[in-house]
């Protein structure tokens, strides 16, 4: 099962770039960079901790 990357973060609404920076929790609640340090690393969803989302590739797929 992959992890979801949403394109969006769900506080504030800005775009998020599959290679860019990003956090999550455990439920794949979304956050940009600025809103999860606002909200102190602890998602508003859950109570969970925010952590920095893996940056998935843009390009082709390796084999």
């Amino acid at each position: 099962m992959a992890l979801a990357m949403k394109p969006a973060c769900e506080r504030c609404g800005n775009g998020l770039a599959m290679d860019g920076e990003g956090s999550v929790c455990s439920f794949e609640c979304t956050f940009c960079r600025g809103c999860a340090g606002d909200l102190m690393q602890c998602c508003p969803n859950c109570g969970g901790e925010l952590a920095t989302r893996p940056r998935r590739a843009t390009g082709p797929k390796r084999a």
